[in-house]
């Protein structure tokens, strides 16, 4: 089933969005995602690649191959289908923002999550190519790396269990876990004209955890 909470959130505050059910990892998805968002907006001046998941626990030995192609067609494969869509909409216009959701898993290792680690990390790098590739045709390209945000994929890992939520938070050094409201302003940052000079970077939400 569906969740329109948030195309309702944002008509609810007077702005205009429409909801375009898509699988990242199939290209006539994403065709069709981009394609009716240009039909509607007629431009597209930003995008957010977003879409991921954390796939099975398994220390590498133990990953099966479904769970590696899973994970890694969502997390990395979508990014760059969605990319491959975006971005000549970009060139066409002269001017572009893409912001790809990586995570802390893109710039440490983490065990027991090798393909999650592996797909992050690969967000990273194709965001420092692309980059390069564009930097001289108008558009930006950077990678958020979030830290452990209070999200739905978090609470699947504690199971809500407020003892594993302060084990999290006792490894974050500021000593609780990061919002989605942190993590989206540093996203509508990045798309704006403040931060017109930065490309290619893979900018760290996470509360300190990577500098400890």
């Amino acid at each position: 089933m569906e969740d329109y909470s948030t195309l309702k959130e944002i008509q609810d505050e007077g702005g205009s969005a429409i909801f375009v059910k898509c699988d990242v990892s199939k290209t006539g998805d994403v065709t069709g995602l981009i394609r009716e968002t240009i039909e509607t907006f007629k431009r597209l001046d930003f995008a957010v690649n977003n879409a991921g998941i954390e796939g099975a626990t398994a220390p590498t030995h133990e990953c099966t191959e479904e769970n590696w192609d899973k994970t890694i067609s969502i997390n990395l494969k979508g990014v760059w289908l969605c990319m491959k869509q975006e971005i000549p909409h970009m060139l066409k216009q002269g001017k572009g923002a893409i912001v790809n959701i990586a995570s802390i898993a893109g710039l440490v290792g983490f065990t027991g999550l090798p393909a999650y680690v592996v797909s992050k990390h690969g967000i990273v790098g194709l965001t420092k190519t692309a980059a390069l590739e564009y930097a001289k045709q108008g558009i930006r390209i950077n990678a958020v790396c979030p830290g452990v945000i209070r999200t739905a994929m978090v609470d699947r890992v504690t199971g809500k269990d407020k003892a594993a939520e302060k084990q999290f938070e006792a490894m974050e050094p500021v000593g609780r876990m990061g919002e989605p409201e942190e993590v989206a302003e540093s996203i509508v940052w990045l798309c704006s004209d403040a931060a017109s000079f930065i490309t290619g970077h893979a900018l760290a939400v996470d509360g300190g955890w990577t500098a400890s």
